[in-house]
């Protein structure tokens, strides 16, 4: 850990690296991990879009020149990267950039966001996941390839790692009423961006579901 820190497990994070910070999801998280007392380091492209509240380092997140300066003392790394256009590679790349980077900076703990229509090794999926899952195969078959190829990644490295699962994002206040389950899906098909950024926040800090890619959504009624 970056300054010979622990995260996660009441280790005390201090200072937290966000990929994706100005995305629909990342502006969610950085004012979670801000209000908790971490520092947060955001790497975005442009220092414009940068959050109040963050250092900011500018580059992208699949450059292996840029990624040690933001990894430089963290404590774990946050990543909100969603998919961009037909940039179908973005998450294998970027694993393959910033594992080795984050191994190098003594940086253990990743929690990142990939998807429930993403097949894991373990699964428990309803009948009705099942199908939403060969639906997405069959419409997305570049972002499911990089997101499953994501998670094979990850679980060839020796960090600590955890991959969210989510269903649909929306928008809307935190209801602080989540399902979290490593291998069985959620009854609830949506999950606000609010909830998932308190998830992430929280996986950070405990250092639960090591090694897992959990499902997660709001509670339904909430």
């Amino acid at each position: 850990m970056g300054a010979g820190r622990r995260a996660g497990a009441g280790g005390g994070v201090v200072r937290v690296v966000v990929l994706g910070a100005t995305g629909a999801t990342g502006r969610e998280v950085v004012p979670v991990l801000l209000r908790r007392g971490h520092e947060v380091v955001a790497v975005v492209r442009d220092p414009s879009r940068a959050p109040e509240g963050v250092r900011a380092v500018v580059g992208d997140a699949r450059d292996p020149d840029v990624l040690p300066r933001a990894l430089q003392g963290a404590d774990a790394v946050v990543s909100a990267l969603g998919p961009r256009g037909r940039d179908r590679g973005l998450q294998r790349a970027v694993v393959a950039a910033l594992a080795p980077a984050m191994l190098a900076a003594g940086v253990r703990r990743y929690v990142g966001v990939s998807g429930a229509g993403v097949d894991a090794p373990g699964d428990r999926k309803r009948r009705r996941d099942r199908a939403v899952s060969r639906l997405m195969h069959l419409l997305a078959p570049g972002a499911v390839a990089d997101k499953e190829g994501e998670l094979r990644a990850w679980q060839g490295t020796a960090l600590d790692w955890t991959l969210v699962r989510p269903p649909r994002l929306q928008d809307g206040p935190a209801t602080g009423r989540v399902e979290l389950d490593p291998h069985r899906s959620t009854r609830s098909v949506t999950m606000r961006r609010a909830d998932l950024a308190q998830v992430l926040a929280d996986l950070v800090a405990s250092g639960e579901h090591v090694r897992e890619a959990p499902f997660a959504a709001t509670a339904r009624g909430a």
